[in-house]
């Protein structure tokens, strides 16, 4: 009885699962998908091909140098680098003097030795990049309520990475005409209210950040054109690099890593062809069934007078 009450249960179970699997399913695959405005104008990332992508990628050192130009004169007045070091520059192609001086261009924040209150100082090789504002609430005063974001790790922490950056730099657009894939202008709800601006690229298309770059906003040491799009590309791949700074040695010791496990994979096939594939297993009766186990089984019923 108590055997039979688990079947019904157990079958209970199973069929309140299965139902409830099937309905949901159907209510999936027949429900009516509702987009709002923010997915309707929302853009994808652009497909930019960097130096760096793919899995033999590598850093093209003119171009960060560009991308920390930008960061330094464009960037650094409203976002920090607090992960990165000034000395971490000479991976850049800087020399030690060249990094001592950069670092001097920033005002780090210090306790004065003689009295203990706060003061700032020119910064040295082992500092970090410092923030522009002294604490949150300043950075807010300064933004419209809003924070700028560290961007150490920005390209790690927005999907699309280096192309969302790149993207998101040269994507703002007049929200008056602006026109999505389909044609459809942007409703007037989902325009941007006072001191914010419009750019599909963002995920809730207005931002407090007004366009940062424009034509020539810096001037290129190596002469190269300091157009909107370069300058947007260039210091895409600097924050690529600020946040992967062993990028290049990951993909050296991946494909290391691979030519080894197909030359293991390799040879331990070789083996198995030349050692193992001619060799015959043979099995050997045992237990009960064994001959010789068989017979002195017999000897033993005799011995006992059991018969059968």
């Amino acid at each position: 009885m108590v055997r039979l009450l688990g079947i019904l249960i157990g079958f209970g179970l199973v069929f309140v699962a299965t139902w409830s699997f099937v309905s949901n399913t159907w209510d999936y695959l027949n429900d009516e998908k509702h987009e709002n405005v923010y997915h309707e104008f929302h853009e994808h990332p652009r497909d930019i091909a960097f130096a760096h992508d793919g899995p033999f990628g590598t850093f093209n050192r003119q171009q960060l140098q560009r991308g920390f130009q930008v960061y330094q004169q464009v960037c650094a007045s409203c976002h920090s680098l607090s992960y990165v070091a000034f000395r971490n520059l000479h991976d850049l192609g800087y020399n030690e003097d060249e990094v001592k001086a950069l670092a001097a261009q920033f005002q780090v924040p210090d306790v004065n030795q003689q009295t203990g209150e706060p003061a700032a100082r020119p910064g040295l090789p082992a500092d970090r990049f410092p923030s522009p504002y002294p604490n949150e609430v300043a950075a807010r005063a300064g933004n419209n309520n809003a924070v700028p974001p560290d961007l150490s790790l920005i390209v790690k922490a927005r999907h699309g990475g280096a192309q969302y950056v790149a993207s998101l730099l040269t994507g703002y657009r007049d929200p008056a005409t602006y026109r999505n894939h389909d044609g459809h202008a942007l409703p007037e709800d989902a325009r941007p209210g006072e001191n914010l601006f419009f750019n599909p690229y963002f995920p809730n298309l207005n931002l407090a950040m007004r366009p940062p770059l424009s034509d020539n906003a810096v001037t290129y040491s190596d002469g190269t054109p300091a157009t909107v799009d370069q300058m947007a590309q260039d210091v895409a791949a600097f924050l690529t690099w600020t946040a992967e700074p062993n990028l290049q040695r990951r993909h050296r010791a991946g494909i290391a890593v691979t030519i080894f496990l197909i030359f293991a994979s390799l040879l331990a096939w070789l083996a198995y062809k030349n050692v193992w594939a001619s060799a015959k297993r043979q099995v050997r009766a045992t237990g009960p069934l064994d001959p010789e186990n068989m017979a002195k089984n017999e000897v033993s019923k005799r011995d006992a007078g059991i018969e059968g």
